[in-house]
């Protein structure tokens, strides 16, 4: 006979953290209560109990000048807003993947979402969750849900918001969602089985599928304890669900093949050992003892070490890492990347084996502060040698600011980049670069001195010269480029193609008449342009932005004819009369005799520049392309309109 321990059998961090933050109150002699169960395991209670800490079912049961605990499956909004209310101390101790649950609930309702809760309806952490919505809806399953579905065909289509008990199962939870979007129109998902669950029932059904018998130890009231039953059930002929060592008939365990062992999330230390020593007594073959597997639950951890852990649970501020101690351990979003526009998922999922340095041991939190980003960072520094020996380009994002550079953080390293050598101009603040992306060369490493200096200019330069290169390789008349409008003259602008500027004369910006390049573009602008010539020797471009396809002079005549009205623009004023923009490119003249029905004496008097009017088209002269407008002649028309006919 064999006998083989689950791993993962015991208690949860959850639930670890549930009865630590209890025995710590008791041990205090603090008058406090328990409001329900803290855990499902009566043993576990009765030991509380006889430390002091005694439980009650009801909320009117507990004393006004008493502390009270919040069990690990949590409690509704009511019971906390109650408490408050009446003065009360709440000590919570909810697990922090039902507390995210909450949470969630919470949030999808006041989007004008329907939360919907998969799991037993009568459980206390369901009821609990149900607490935190005011319409909850709860479904046991995917036949549940097709039969709530089918109750009113409209729910169909409802913002669903789906969420799972932690101690659910994986293929309820995947059957409810497969369900769901089959026939739900505007559903989402948030996987919210607990990590350590999933690694507990996988352990368990692991183990069945290799054992003749499975003893499976745990509260019978415990749902986490029943789920793993009913899983070994699947894959082991032999089950067996125990509260204690006293409920183990020794004679019906067989002598021969493997005995499989497991606990519910709930079951305390001891209880198992008690398993482990009536075997034991039997002299049974134990794979690992209980004290190895005591000592490996309970070995410590210290400031600067380097662990290795799974990730159970992810939240919008932290992800959780179970240690395989009696500590559970987290990593703030802050210390998890460089990135600080990163998105915990993209950088892990529930079930991935992460690295991590150890920030802070805290007994009296119970809990272990960890970093990736330091941990990424003791590795970054022989990154960053490397790369300033071989003169690597290497990528990170700007930390902080002030008048003398910038910091900006490589692999988790600070580098130092000079103001000189971080490629702005003289005037622009170094605000400009927080928070971007930078890609910069490592130009002197002082480890002992925790001291790097770098430089995002040479890298600018370097990429600038390679892509000027390439340019001139290539150009040609009439080449298309998209570029960047770097600076404005009076005379038109200039335009970076790619590591080269050119420029685009005033006259080739626009076909209007423009007195200023700024009435066309602005500095930043992204334009199109095409090569006019290209001077290799003196390095010089000239540029176009008119479309040349389509000669104005055709557009005009195509449009207009003697005799027509337009709606002018008068571009300029001259002695003789006032030039007016017919289409863009296309200028007529308005002489001063034509500009009014009376002799006036410039034309100044009448009009102005960027005055829109109304003009006859009097003369086309094809040849050399010249019109004759006049607003005289409207005038005179519109007078003969109006004037009396005689009877």
């Amino acid at each position: 006979m064999k006998i083989v321990l689950a791993e993962s059998a015991g208690f949860c961090y959850g639930v670890r953290r549930a009865v630590e933050l209890a025995e710590k109150t008791a041990a205090q002699h603090m008058p406090c209560v328990m409001l329900g169960s803290i855990i499902h395991n009566q043993d576990m209670i009765d030991k509380l109990a006889d430390e002091g800490l005694t439980c009650v079912e009801r909320l009117e049961d507990v004393p006004d000048d008493h502390a009270v605990i919040i069990r690990s499956h949590g409690e509704s909004r009511a019971v906390h807003r109650a408490l408050e209310d009446r003065g009360i101390k709440i000590l919570d101790a909810t697990c922090p993947n039902v507390t995210r649950i909450h949470n969630l609930v919470t949030k999808a309702e006041a989007q004008g979402r329907q939360p919907v809760i998969v799991g037993t309806p009568d459980h206390p952490e369901v009821l609990a969750i149900a607490g935190w919505c005011d319409h909850p809806v709860v479904v046991s399953g995917a036949e549940s849900l097709e039969k709530w579905l089918e109750e009113d065909p409209a729910r169909r289509d409802l913002p669903l918001s789906f969420v799972s008990q932690t101690t659910s199962t994986k293929k309820i939870w995947n059957d409810c969602v497969k369900k769901a979007k089959k026939e739900c129109t505007n559903a989402e998902f948030f996987d919210t089985i607990c990590g350590a669950t999933s690694k507990r029932q996988e352990e368990a059904r692991h183990l069945a599928e290799q054992s003749g018998m499975m003893i499976v130890i745990g509260d019978r009231k415990s749902s986490n304890t029943k789920r793993l039953a009913e899983l070994c059930m699947e894959c082991c002929p032999d089950v067996r669900l125990i509260e204690r060592a006293e409920d183990l008939d020794m004679h019906s365990i067989p002598r021969t093949g493997i005995v499989g062992i497991t606990a519910g999330a709930s079951t305390p230390a001891w209880i198992i050992k008690e398993v482990y020593d009536k075997m034991s007594d039997e002299n049974m073959e134990i794979e690992k003892s209980f004290e190895e597997m005591l000592e490996e639950s309970i070995k410590t951890l210290n400031n600067g070490d380097k662990v290795t852990g799974t990730v159970v649970a992810i939240t919008p501020t932290e992800i959780q890492v179970e240690l395989g101690i009696k500590y559970p351990g987290y990593i703030p979003l802050s210390e998890l990347s460089d990135d600080p526009s990163v998105k915990p998922e993209d950088v892990v999922k529930v079930g991935d084996e992460i690295e991590t340095y150890v920030m802070l041991v805290s007994d009296r939190d119970c809990l272990v502060k960890l970093s990736k980003k330091r941990l990424d960072m003791v590795k970054g520094w022989e990154d960053i040698e490397a790369a300033r020996e071989n003169e690597t380009v290497v990528e990170g994002f700007v930390t902080e600011d002030n008048k003398g550079g910038v910091v900006v953080s490589v692999k988790g390293v600070r580098v130092f980049v000079p103001a000189s050598q971080t490629g702005l101009p003289r005037e622009t603040p170094m605000s400009e670069l927080l928070k971007k992306k930078v890609r910069l060369i490592i130009t002197e490493v002082n480890r002992a001195r925790r001291r790097v200096v770098g430089s995002i200019s040479r890298v600018v330069r370097a990429e600038r010269a390679a892509a000027a290169e390439k340019v001139w390789a290539e150009i040609e008349d009439g080449k298309r480029y998209t570029g960047v409008v770097k600076s404005l003259t009076s005379y038109g602008a200039f335009v970076d193609i790619g590591g080269v500027d050119g420029m685009v004369h005033i006259s080739e910006l626009s076909w209007s008449r423009i007195k200023h390049p700024s009435e066309v573009v602005k500095v930043g602008d992204t334009v199109e342009v095409y090569v006019i010539s290209a001077d290799r020797e003196k390095k010089k471009i000239s540029l176009g932005m008119k479309d040349h396809s389509q000669d104005p002079w055709s557009v005009f005549t195509s449009t207009y004819q003697v005799g027509d009205v337009a709606n002018v623009r008068i571009v300029k004023l001259m002695t003789f009369g006032a030039f007016a923009e017919v289409v863009p490119g296309v200028d007529g003249l308005i002489h001063i005799s034509q500009i009014a029905d009376h002799r006036i004496e410039k034309p100044g008097d009448v009009l102005a520049e960027g005055d829109k009017v109304d003009v006859k088209i009097t003369d086309i002269d094809m040849e050399n392309k010249k019109i004759s407008l006049s607003i005289r002649a409207l005038l005179e028309e519109s007078a003969e309109e109006e004037a009396p006919v005689e009877e």
